[in-house]
């Protein structure tokens, strides 16, 4: 049996279990929170006053805070392309009698991750601090641009993806919420530690498929495992451009100023893949082909080799003027 169908098999044999996953990971729709239940509310008599007080405290948040908050909430706004990315994994099925148990999955998560951006979108347009339809032209290039993730339509280098990215997210946006906290915003803050949260159950839900997997496909998972590894994790929002540019290097400039103000570093990626070496315990793993034991061990080194590598980046001191966040408005 080719590998292809092998993992196709795997993926039909953990849809029996989709409707627990959804049940245990996702929340129903009455009972999550919505971006209204922490903005100031529209129908209120007190709705202006909300507003100005929100746009006073927004004052004192500095200028890589709001390049970084933008960056997060243009991430969050383009989910369209990664839900479309995800139905085409194999052992995925949108059409057949209405899709099958992992369709219901990927749309269950996409309801729950399109709140983010819609939250964080009516901040930034209250805020007052940044220039809106510059954010919206931007948006709309990454989801008219699409995205490569470097997985393909395999469902195991998927769910590696899946399990960084949502771990990533949680750090991304918890770290906003300390520093607005910080800064004496705490509404933004509680925002941003709800979102958090939000990212933190989909990366438990992600990294358990990826130990399902790992019981019954070891080494395929393990092989799956490393080469996402070796080609490094890239963020869903890599092509990320300005209105009016092509081929931008407006990602790693957004990725330049959270680094600055210690939202997400490289420091943190390297946390993280250890963190997921030890949740799948890949040095327990058993049964493994040959060529699986030599991944095992590339990955069991990785993160040493990797956190000599990020003592030596060195991070630009000055920020770069994006068009989202105009230094004279805040």
């Amino acid at each position: 049996m080719s590998i292809k169908n092998i993992r196709l098999e795997v993926m039909q044999f953990l849809e029996k279990n989709v409707d627990s996953f959804v049940e245990q990971y996702l929340i129903p729709v009455e009972k999550i929170w919505q971006p209204s239940d922490f903005l100031p509310n529209s129908e209120g008599e007190n709705f202006f006053e909300e507003v100005k007080e929100l746009r006073e405290i927004a004052k004192e948040l500095p200028y890589d805070f709001w390049v970084t908050l933008v960056g997060d909430t243009i991430t969050e706004e383009a989910l369209p392309t990664y839900e479309s990315w995800l139905m085409d994994v194999e052992g995925v099925d949108q059409v057949e009698n209405g899709g099958n148990g992992w369709s219901k999955w990927i749309r269950q998560w996409t309801g729950e991750e399109n709140r983010h951006g819609d939250l964080l979108n009516k901040y930034l347009y209250l805020s007052g601090r940044v220039n809106m339809r510059e954010i919206e032209m931007t948006t709309q290039h990454l989801i008219n641009d699409g995205f490569d993730i470097g997985t393909g339509t395999d469902p195991y280098k998927n769910f590696v993806y899946t399990s960084f990215q949502e771990l990533a997210t949680y750090v991304s946006h918890n770290r906003v919420s300390q520093i607005a906290k910080k800064f004496g915003d705490n509404k933004l803050s509680k925002m941003c530690k709800m979102i958090a949260g939000d990212e933190m159950r989909h990366h438990h839900a992600y990294s358990e498929f990826v130990t399902r997997i790992f019981q019954v496909d070891p080494s395929e998972m393990m092989l799956a495992f490393q080469y996402m590894m070796k080609q490094k994790i890239v963020m869903p929002a890599h092509f990320l451009r300005e209105s009016g540019q092509k081929i931008s290097s407006a990602f790693e400039q957004f990725s330049d100023s959270a680094q600055r103000i210690g939202v997400y570093t490289a420091t943190d990626y390297v946390e993280i893949m250890q963190k997921l070496i030890n949740k799948w315990e890949i040095d327990k793993i058993s049964n493994l082909t040959d060529e699986a034991e030599k991944a095992r061990d590339y990955l069991m080194k990785l993160p040493a080799r990797m956190a000599k590598i990020s003592e030596r980046i060195v991070i630009p001191q000055e920020s770069h003027i994006f068009k989202w966040v105009e230094p004279a408005r805040l």
